[in-house]
């Protein structure tokens, strides 16, 4: 799998699937990824437009990526699926407004609600 912007892409949404699924996603698009295995247990779940398309194992639960809907040619991938990465690797991520979402205004503007900053503990 190819990531577009690396690690630089990660990040996590305020809108109400991200917010309450907590995940940190990375940026790849349909050409770019494939599933190592499991891709017959896979479910979708969309709402509201129906344009994104959220992707989690039907065994498990675990959400794996999502096609996103401010870009229909773009996945957002959870990073605790690849394999070596943790949510916990990343010490600040910017943190989307996803109630203010891009598609929902003329200019497709996207929205900063934050940043989550992540540090050690000592010892």
């Amino acid at each position: 799998m190819k990531l577009t912007e690396g690690f630089a892409s990660a990040r996590r949404c305020t809108c109400s699937m991200c917010r309450m699924r907590g995940a940190v996603a990375v940026t790849s698009t349909p050409a770019d990824f494939a599933l190592k295995q499991g891709a017959d247990q896979l479910a979708t779940y969309r709402f509201n437009t129906r344009t994104a398309e959220h992707h989690f194992c039907s065994k498990c639960g675990i959400y794996t990526h999502h096609k996103r809907r401010s870009n229909p040619n773009q996945l957002g991938v959870n990073v605790a699926c690849l394999d070596g990465v943790s949510p916990f690797d990343f010490k600040e991520l910017l943190v989307f407004d996803g109630e203010r979402h891009p598609a929902d205004n003329a200019d497709h503007k996207t929205y900063v609600a934050g940043v989550l900053r992540f540090e050690p503990a000592e010892g």
